[in-house]
């Protein structure tokens, strides 16, 4: 019998030894025949893009899965979430594992996905490979736009949760992303007007 191992928004996960279940749970705020829809379209999304990825980046394999049970069965992968280790790596390690994760995201940009959700939490450290999960608001997409947000993402995650080494791990993520990223120029050149049109946001907020 499995555990319950984490509890997302929209999904439980379980884990029953070296595999990992996961379901998204029903919403009782949403009408029922919509809340179906939606899980079963995302369900069937998140399933096919973690198919898509399976050999360009490291991610959990899946085993099986029930669309109409709103299930995939996968890998479990016994890693560290970076959030817990990245502060307390040397300086040289920490340099080299954003450096990695900056290719990793460069791979699933090249292959039209979005992660959508690049936290800290949602990236796991076994060894010295990372493991990129939860692709529960991933999409496909080729706009400059969605992989710039993807990036700023990120930067908003390493400055909340990591702010003293928070510019030089993200200068890595961008030193490993532009060795890798086919159109890595227009990308920057857009997250620069995604992070500027935040900083003009917040600094209208204070007026």
């Amino acid at each position: 019998m499995g555990k319950l191992y984490a509890l997302g928004a929209e999904a439980e996960i379980i884990r029953e030894g070296k595999i990992i279940i996961k379901k998204r749970i029903k919403k009782d705020y949403r009408i029922p025949e919509l809340d179906r829809k939606i899980r079963l379209f995302r369900t069937k999304r998140e399933i096919k893009i973690m198919q898509r990825l399976q050999k360009i980046v490291n991610l959990p394999r899946i085993l099986d899965s029930s669309e109409k049970d709103f299930v995939i069965k996968m890998d479990f992968i016994g890693g560290t979430p970076l959030v817990d280790v990245l502060d307390n790596l040397e300086q040289r390690d920490r340099d080299k594992l954003c450096e990695k994760i900056g290719q990793g995201v460069a791979k699933m940009h090249n292959n039209q996905v979005i992660h959508g959700d690049l936290t800290t939490s949602n990236i796991l450290v076994m060894k010295d490979e990372i493991y990129f999960i939860d692709f529960g608001l991933s999409v496909v997409s080729d706009k400059l736009e969605d992989k710039a947000v993807d990036l700023h993402l990120m930067w908003q995650a390493f400055n909340s949760k990591h702010h003293e080494h928070s510019e030089k791990s993200f200068n890595y993520v961008i030193k490993g992303y532009n060795k890798v990223c086919k159109d890595y120029k227009n990308v920057l050149e857009r997250l620069g007007k995604v992070q500027n049109r935040g900083r003009y946001k917040r600094k209208k907020k204070n007026l």
